[in-house]
This record gives C-alpha cells, sequence and structure tokens, in this order.
C-alpha cells in the first residue's frame, strides 16, 4: 500500500518513526533529502508552501502533509494501526503526546544543552520512562502492544524513543523489563528488522549536529 515520499533533512529524527512504520507495513516510500543549508537558505522549491515552515513533509499521491504527529495519526488510520474503537484510539494519542514531552525534552538537550544537562537528563530519565512501563504492565500485562490486541502506531514511536535513549544512557532500561521486551519484540518484526539493518539506516545519523 502507498508510494510515499518523505521530505526530510538526512538525518533520523523525526521521520525515522514514518520509516518504521511503512517498512514494518511493507509500504513503499522514498527518502527526499533536504540538505540543511538549502532549507535555511530558502533554496527549496516548496518551502515557501510548507504550512509551518518545517520538515517532515509526507507527500501521498497529490496530498501533501506537515506535522509529524499528524503523519504518523494520518498513516495510522490509513494502516489500521489506531485500534479497534474509540477508546482504544484515544488511549494510543494519550501514550503519543506522552512520547512527544518525552522526545521534546530530549531534543532540547541534545540541542541546546548537551554539554551541561546530559548528566541532568539522564538522572531523570527514569522518571520519565515510568509512566511507560505503567502503561504497558496494565496491557495483557506487558506482553504484547501499548494499547490493545494488535500493533498500533505507537508502538513505533516507543520503539523510537528507546533506542534513540539507549544511544545515549545503555543502562537507561535496566530497571523497565516490559519497556526492553517491547522494544525488541517489535524490532524484532521481520520486515521492519530488515529495514533497522539496512544500510540507509545505519548511515542517517540520529542528529543533525552529530550529537547522540
Amino acid at each position: 500500500m502507498g508510494n510515499y515520499v518523505i521530505s526530510y533533512f538526512p538525518m533520523r529524527g523525526r521521520a525515522e518513526v514514518m520509516r518504521f512504520l511503512l517498512s514494518d507495513q511493507g509500504s513503499h516510500w522514498k527518502d527526499d533529502e533536504i540538505p540543511n543549508q538549502k532549507w535555511a537558505a530558502g533554496e527549496v522549491d516548496f518551502k515557501e508552501t510548507a504550512v509551518f515552515g518545517q520538515l517532515p513533509r509526507l507527500k501521498d499521491g497529490d496530498f501533501y502533509l506537515y506535522q509529524s504527529g499528524a503523519i504518523m495519526r494520518y498513516l495510522g488510520r490509513k494502516h489500521g494501526l489506531y485500534g479497534r474503537n474509540d477508546k482504544e484510539a484515544a488511549l494510543i494519542d494519550m501514550t503519543s503526546d506522552g512520547l512527544d514531552d518525552l522526545r521534546t525534552s530530549y531534543l532540547r538537550m541534545i540541542y541546546l544543552d548537551y554539554d551541561n544537562g546530559k548528566a541532568k537528563y539522564i538522572e531523570n530519565l527514569p522518571n520519565q520512562l515510568a509512566p511507560f512501563e505503567k502503561l504497558l504492565s496494565q496491557n495483557n500485562e506487558g506482553r504484547g502492544f501499548i494499547v490493545g490486541s494488535k500493533i498500533s502506531y505507537v508502538d513505533y514511536c516507543m520503539l523510537d524513543i528507546l533506542q534513540i535513549n539507549l544511544v545515549l544512557a545503555p543502562d537507561s532500561l535496566k530497571d523497565f523489563p516490559l519497556l526492553a521486551a517491547h522494544m525488541d519484540r517489535i524490532a524484532s518484526r521481520p520486515k521492519l528488522k530488515a529495514y533497522l539493518e539496512s544500510e540507509a539506516r545505519k548511515n542517517r545519523p540520529i542528529n543533525s549536529n552529530g550529537k547522540q
């Protein structure tokens, strides 16, 4: 399903979770890599039409969509990854918002306060991960997915943020066995695993400033 185009900077960043979802669902996409310097200089032909002046952008046929959260929800609905009912969809969105808060804290540290803020961020990371361990424990005792009985878009979001934080703090999941098992379970799905082991993935930095 789908022949998508993801326009983004040459890094994993906020577009990586989209690649997780699409690869796992067997969808084709093209990466349209936009050099940071060209974007900053306004040398990208669609920058003036970018709704909020930001990337990523998803192209699906003649439909263009911005904002990473909106893109993930769109792909979630389109691929049947949004729960079985309104309550499951609401829990999926709630978890997604919580993960985005964690990502915002991470990005603020990475880009604005890495040298002085890294140790404090790592010290506080268990407090930020604990709610997700609890949420996972409340669904099938943490043996399946975050919400419901099938994978949803937020499972990919969880995998992404956990992997990012493991690079920063290799021991960050030692007190969270359910999160660690969930990460391994999602990452071992055959199509997603193939993407995770691909050269394209390995050669793409996590962040644009080289810090991780």
